[in-house]
């Protein structure tokens, strides 16, 4: 799991991070997206991404929360998945697919 603050809304966070997942990769797709729109500017997202990973021998998803309850936009993500069997060990492959959220949004990272 995965927490930071960027200087974007979360709506341009979401964007930039589709284009890594789908745009970035054979694999990767968007399965769903939830978004809620409180008034005032106020934003709260939930995509969730999946993507193979030949390493893990498996499917791993990615959940990402993008919101602006507190004033700035916080990002959290969640990995998933992987392996087969009764370990499921992934082979740090789900630890890869967080860091393509970092990769996407390292420009605007400020805490």
């Amino acid at each position: 799991m995965t927490d930071f603050y960027v200087s974007i809304s979360p709506d341009e966070a979401i964007d930039l991070i589709d284009k890594e997942v789908i745009n970035g990769s054979i694999t990767g797709e968007k399965i769903d997206e939830y978004a809620s729109d409180m008034g005032n500017g106020t934003k709260l997202t939930v995509s969730v991404y999946e993507k193979h990973y030949y390493r893990a021998g498996n499917r791993l998803t990615l959940t990402v929360v993008a919101d602006n309850l507190r004033g700035r936009t916080h990002i959290h993500t969640a990995s998933g998945g992987g392996g087969q069997g009764f370990f499921r060990f992934d082979w740090g492959a789900s630890g890869s697919f967080e860091d393509t959220v970092m990769n996407a949004l390292y420009k605007y990272i400020i805490e």
